[in-house]
């Protein structure tokens, strides 16, 4: 069983990981060539690009002018590490022990715009790529015509080494397009996560992010590898909703924060 999250556009590069385990991501050749493309704009077409302003725009234009290989700890950080956000903040990383550490290894997956797929350890420099991006390569018009075939690929390969066939996408949908459900050698299992706003469950952005972040994490704590055991998920006061769930789209409730 594989749980697929999102990246998140705030890094941590002041603060040294907490661990000294890394690895190398599978598809950095692809990432360089993305790189390459990046690196021949200048930072007011990256500003039109991504619709940020000129400050986050000249930041990025240093980033891709500065990325370079061979990553090492000196000059990257595990992936798991450097994303912050809501989603990491559920997932509250700091604290994994070695063993959560090497489940989340085996059994987590980050989607990126620049990476196409990460383990949680591999090793990454600062960058921001967001999957949507209408980013026009050899390959097509935007970042998905350039990586869903080998995602997907990828995301076969690595579902081969498990005897559960299953993937939990707790991914936003922006990041699980990148992703060919028809292609893919799994059952696939999509957590929907609902807080009581006056009296109606309705998903809250916020909330629901750090939810995603809060079943990873249950996930890798509980070393779950299971799709029945998903239903026992109970953290910050969620609780299985039998009623509106079905088999592939399990809904999850709060009552309150």
């Amino acid at each position: 069983m594989i749980t697929l999250i999102s990246p998140a556009k705030t890094l941590d590069y002041k603060n040294p990981a907490p661990s000294k385990k890394h690895s190398d991501a599978a598809m950095l050749s692809e990432a360089e060539r993305l790189v390459q493309v990046m690196q021949k704009k200048s930072a007011k077409k990256i500003a039109a690009l991504m619709s940020v302003n000129d400050q986050i725009a000249q930041l990025n234009y240093e980033r891709y002018q500065n990325w370079s290989t061979p990553f090492s700890p000196e000059n990257a950080k595990q992936a798991l590490y450097a994303f912050q956000g809501d989603v990491y903040r559920g997932l509250g990383a700091a604290d994994f022990s070695t063993e959560d550490e090497n489940f989340a290894q085996d059994h987590m997956r980050i989607l990126s715009g620049l990476y196409g797929l990460l383990r949680p350890l591999d090793l990454m420099q600062a960058y921001r790529l967001e999957m949507g991006t209408k980013l026009k390569t050899t390959r097509g018009k935007n970042l998905y015509e350039f990586w869903k075939s080998r995602v997907t690929d990828l995301l076969n390969e690595e579902l081969e080494k498990h005897d559960q066939k299953v993937i939990v996408n707790l991914a936003s949908n922006e990041y699980w397009n990148v992703v060919d459900p028809k292609k893919l050698n799994a059952e696939i299992i999509t957590p929907t996560f609902k807080d009581n706003k006056n009296g109606e469950y309705k998903f809250i952005q916020t909330y629901g992010k750090e939810a995603r972040g809060y079943m990873t994490r249950w996930i890798i704590k509980n070393k779950v590898d299971r799709v029945e055991d998903l239903k026992a998920f109970d953290l910050k006061g969620y609780y299985f909703a039998p009623d509106p769930s079905s088999e592939s789209q399990p809904v999850y409730h709060r009552d309150q924060k």
